[in-house]
């Protein structure tokens, strides 16, 4: 049977991941929501604009809006299906762009109401990396104690187990 620490990585990363592909597909196109999507062009104008240095660099709004949204939706796809060591790199990747984002919106100055959201998935995140990066536990090692030349197992693990006697 898994461990409650597997199924809590496992049901994390599924979620995360379907959640960014979501959300980088909104960003992406306007076939899941027109609404949605025109909205993300609003806003990533909004950041552009108050970021001159983007400008001096090349960087438009919609390619900040498109490479965000497929850096979300590539990182997305890994975190729900790629096992081991690629998740961990996709969940720091996106926790990396989770933090930008929050910048973005304080910096424009956007209500709480608007960048809740990103708050709330930047701690999910968090909180999977830690719990994925905690060594797993290991089974307590047989300790054995020495005396005068016998080897006894120490006192823990010489008491019987529960509900059987021990007959020397």
């Amino acid at each position: 049977m898994a461990s409650p620490r597997t199924i809590t990585i496992v049901a994390l990363s599924v979620a995360l991941g379907l959640f960014f592909v979501f959300m980088g597909t909104i960003k992406l196109t306007p076939r899941l929501s027109r609404d949605a999507y025109n909205e993300m062009k609003r806003a990533y104008k909004s950041y552009v604009r108050a970021l001159p240095m983007l400008k001096k660099m090349g960087v438009s709004s919609i390619l900040l809006r498109k490479s965000i949204g497929a850096l979300e939706v590539a990182c997305g796809i890994v975190m729900t299906l790629v096992p081991g060591r690629p998740k961990d790199v996709a969940n720091f990747l996106l926790l990396l762009l989770v933090l930008a984002v929050l910048f973005f919106h304080q910096l424009v100055g956007d209500p709480l109401k608007r960048y809740a959201h990103a708050l709330v998935f930047g701690i999910l995140l968090t909180c999977r990396l830690l719990i994925a990066r905690q060594p797993e536990e290991q089974p307590p090692e047989k300790r054995i104690l020495s005396v005068n030349g016998d080897e006894q197992p120490l006192i823990d693990e010489a008491a019987p187990e529960k509900g059987k006697l021990k007959v020397s």
